[in-house]
């Protein structure tokens, strides 16, 4: 009937729908950060974008809060970024853009819907952006692509296309296409609208929103603006894009087999308003989520949710510690009560809220799609499936075998029970791995990184928050498996030269190596044992 109040069911249903949930991966310097603080200024979260280039100066990326980000100038944990745009809700999760911190970044993408794909317009498809695609593949993640940096000369667009199939077997369908005068890069062509955007440069330096004119390619103000010879040439790269290129396919791009790529410059604010108004119409909403009984959609009644980051130490001032939770279905409420399936303990998520980095404000509801952050005490671990009832339980997330190790030692043997305090809980967030040789309280413990500035944040934390002047002495292993099998098979094992015997936080044994050579060998010399290079119990997804 008319003027009638919406049931909650068809409440639930649009406030599903126009959720989007999505990540950023790229290589190091590709523009992540500055990409996501433009997104945030087209979406009216900040009045003015910081660039990254200011670092130094005392305004830094929204997106990198803790002081060793502002002062290094580089994204070293993952952040929730919440924001409305043209009745959108976008939950932009940031990821470090440091390879050193790839295990924080393949946590977070399990939390997405989406990825967006940043590329250098001069390097193409790179290592970091391959092993973040893979991730992504393995999760049947649809994928964005946007084409950064144009107005530098770069490798030839139709090239570069070419390069990203060729490299990811995945193809590219540009909605946009440079328009470029030789090497100025003057905007972009809108392909399905047929549009010029001419992008004005201004003096704002990129912190504003750009200026744009835009226009019909076919018709007198593009023949004005740009020229008989360019609007020729543009017409023509047009064409041979429709007869060369795959045409658009939304079920294929759903399955991440086609990807929607635009071009621009984030720094200069180019290009990033199309995208993003494409990215939200053609980005799926959430979906159904993968359990031990089955598919989970979003539309079911009960609650269902996951752990996928925790922080501690957010507010200096308090000591908090906040787990961050993906909602997969039902809706969430302030205080409720649901059960963790992984304890069986009934846990109430009290003091919800809502981020812009570190900012914060109190959440009333949220609905599958939405991260929310709530105060624990030290009851949620990362992983954590938490539903009404606990009749379910979602996919695990991953923890992979580091690269690097060292010994941790404290000087001051009285503060030993703090760095193993502020190990456990830097450990329980995924700053760092942390091990030991037998018992907890036995030699100093071993930490574990993917990469070595990892290590660097860990001994930062542990004395700006727990006031421990932490030592690390670097060992000589650079591969480690988890190891199942008879325990006297595994010491037999671990007893040989360039290997060590060290014990997770759940007493898994794990074996430490010096090299490849000697892993191998090892896995051959013992089939009777099972290793794994994730660790056994959190399978990916």
């Amino acid at each position: 009937m008319t003027g009638s109040v919406p049931t909650t069911t068809t409440r639930r249903e649009r406030e599903i729908g126009r959720r989007r949930t999505f990540a950023i991966i790229s290589h190091p310097d590709a523009g992540k950060t500055t990409l996501t603080e433009k997104l945030l200024l087209y979406g009216g979260a900040l009045h003015l974008a910081g660039s990254v280039k200011a670092r130094k100066a005392a305004r830094h990326a929204t997106s990198d809060w803790i002081e060793m980000e502002k002062e290094r100038g580089i994204s070293v944990t993952s952040s929730v970024l919440q924001f409305e745009y043209d009745d959108y809700r976008v939950n932009l999760l940031d990821t470090p853009g440091h390879a050193d911190f790839s295990e924080d970044t393949y946590r977070t993408l399990v939390a997405a819907d989406s990825a967006v794909m940043l590329l250098d317009n001069r390097k193409g498809v790179e290592e970091r952006t391959r092993k973040l695609f893979k991730v992504c593949e393995r999760r049947d993640i649809p994928i964005f692509t946007f084409v950064n940096k144009c107005d530098r000369v770069g490798t030839d667009p139709l090239e570069l296309l070419d390069d990203v199939e060729q490299d990811l077997g995945m193809t590219c369908y540009p909605f946009t296409w440079p328009v470029l005068d030789g090497p100025e890069f003057l905007g972009v062509y809108e392909r399905r609208a047929g549009l010029v955007h001419l992008f004005e440069k201004g003096e704002h330096h990129g912190q504003e929103r750009v200026e744009e004119t835009a226009f019909p390619l076919d018709g007198d103000a593009a023949r004005d603006h740009l020229g008989p010879e360019l609007v020729e040439k543009v017409r023509e790269e047009a064409e041979l894009l429709e007869l060369a290129g795959a045409g658009w396919d939304q079920e294929a791009f759903e399955r991440g087999e086609l990807s929607p790529t635009f071009f621009g410059r984030a720094l200069t604010n180019f290009g990033v308003e199309i995208f993003l108004e494409q990215f939200l119409r053609l980005a799926p909403p959430p979906r159904p989520r993968p359990s031990d009984r089955g598919p989970v959609a979003p539309s079911e009644e009960d609650f269902s949710g996951f752990v996928f980051k925790i922080q501690a130490n957010m507010d200096p001032n308090h000591r908090d510690r906040v787990a961050f939770i993906r909602i997969c279905s039902g809706s969430f409420e302030p205080g409720m009560e649901v059960t963790n399936a992984r304890s069986g303990d009934r846990v109430r998520l009290s003091q919800p809220r809502k981020f812009m980095a570190r900012e914060r404000e109190a959440v009333d509801e949220a609905w599958p799609g939405d991260v929310v952050g709530v105060l624990d005490r030290g009851d949620l671990h990362i992983g954590d499936t938490l539903t009404e009832d606990g009749d379910l339980t979602f996919g695990g997330i991953p923890r992979f075998s580091p690269e690097h190790f060292a010994r941790v030692r404290v000087p001051d043997p009285l503060r030993r029970k703090h760095l193993d305090k502020g190990l456990q809980q830097l450990s329980e967030e995924g700053a760092a791995q942390v091990f030991y040789e037998g018992s907890r309280v036995g030699p100093s413990p071993i930490v574990g990184a993917v990469g070595v500035l990892q290590f660097d944040v860990l001994v930062h934390r542990l004395d700006t928050e727990y006031d421990v002047d932490a030592r690390l002495e670097a060992m000589p292993y650079s591969r480690a498996r988890w190891v199942e099998g008879e325990e006297e098979a595994i010491r037999r094992v671990a007893s040989g030269y360039g290997r060590k015997l060290v014990y997770d936080g759940k007493e898994r044994p794990l074996l430490l190596f010096e090299n490849d050579f000697s892993m191998r060998r090892t896995m051959e010399d013992a089939p009777e044992l099972i290793f794994h290079e994730v660790a056994p119990g959190a399978p990916v997804e």
